[in-house]
């Protein structure tokens, strides 16, 4: 898996010079290593150690570290690594000092929103104050929280790229919104803990990506859409297609992740996405478009006349101003790495099952 991603990570250092030298001789702590970010968080990590000598120390919080091995056994198994089991919002405290705490364990889980929104709300809650409470008492000097778009509730029509500035709110009296009040209530607890300590704490708000690693099977209509196109076709849009989003490649999402985390403005939230935005009918024929085969997609729902699309686009002008980032990797590219990824994987799984 890790040659399959050579290209991708190679890029990532080329574009980040000179941003590595912080972690030198650092301890990081990171949860939500076992995911979509946290395995492309190792990648980079590990990636940049090795090529750049960093002699830089990982400990990544798992509820599983049997199930992570088994992922992504090149990851677990790395001399720089160190698993921890535990629950992000329990977890007892490794020993020793740490320099910098990556926090971004959640399930942005639609089922579990929908089915356990307590739950929801409190694992984002509680793990982050847990996470804070570690970071100050090992003695870390920043702390990078994943938040999400989610915080700012439904965008408005008339607003094609939400800023950082735009104060709306999810619905504090709905359920539903248990995911992005969470986060709201995460990112508060970021910004008390660095007005009251020495600790930097960075928020980056994360939109929309694609990638290796990602999940075919949840919620996001580009994931399912490559799951449809791998599995012969065809690739089907469950509703009436009209809502825009945009899509950040990993490896872009990594050098914002890492750039905000070195380099942004303690207690203040960076959105992180892409601002081209693409209507999920026309997603879906990107994917066709780009992939090989070719395959039929079927529109299943009916727009309504008259009713504004629904969008979920940032505006990335805050980044790119301040730390200079940008999102390198187009649409089609971020589609067929994907896709070429997961060709690779399956093809993979089935040469194991065959020996």
């Amino acid at each position: 898996m890790a040659n399959l991603l050579h290209d991708d990570l190679d890029g990532v250092l080329a574009r980040t010079p000179g941003l590595w030298d912080e972690l030198r001789e650092g301890r990081v702590f990171i949860t939500g290593g076992t995911g979509f970010f946290g395995c492309w968080i190792l990648e980079t990590l590990l990636w940049a150690n090795d090529r750049l000598g960093l002699n830089v120390q990982a400990t990544v919080l798992t509820r599983n570290p049997r199930a992570f091995k088994d992922k992504a056994p090149h990851l677990a198994r790395h001399a720089a690594i160190r698993m921890l089991a535990g629950d992000v919002r329990n977890f007892s405290f490794p020993e020793g000092r740490f320099s910098h705490v990556i926090h971004a364990a959640t399930q942005s889980s639609a089922r579990l929103n929908r089915e356990h929104p307590a739950l929801m709300f409190n694992t984002i809650v509680e793990g982050t104050r847990r996470c804070l409470e570690f970071a100050i008492a090992s003695g870390a000097g920043k702390l990078l929280l994943t938040s999400s778009g989610a915080v700012y509730g439904p965008q408005p029509p008339d607003i094609a790229h939400l800023p950082e500035s735009y104060s709306g709110s999810p619905d504090a009296l709905d359920p539903s919104s248990a995911y992005g009040e969470g986060k709201r209530a995460a990112e508060m607890l970021c910004a008390l803990a660095s007005q009251a300590t020495s600790l930097e704490t960075k928020i980056a708000r994360c939109f929309a990506f694609a990638g290796p690693y990602m999940e075919l099977d949840a919620h996001f209509a580009i994931g399912n859409f490559i799951r449809d196109q791998l599995s012969g076709g065809p690739i089907r849009v469950q509703g009436d297609g009209t809502p825009y989003r945009s899509y950040m490649y990993a490896s872009d999402l990594m050098i914002w992740l890492w750039t905000i985390l070195f380099r942004g403005k303690s207690g203040r939230a960076y959105n992180v996405g892409s601002e081209d935005a693409i209507s999920i009918r026309d997603l879906a024929y990107a994917v066709a478009d780009a992939c090989s085969p070719r395959v039929n997609v079927e529109i299943l729902g009916t727009p309504t006349a008259g009713a504004p699309a629904q969008r979920y686009v940032p505006s990335t002008a805050r980044a790119r101003l301040e730390l200079g980032l940008t999102a390198e990797v187009p649409l089609r590219k971020t589609i067929q790495r994907t896709q070429s990824w997961f060709q690779h994987m399956n093809a993979a799984r089935l040469q194991e099952v065959a020996r």
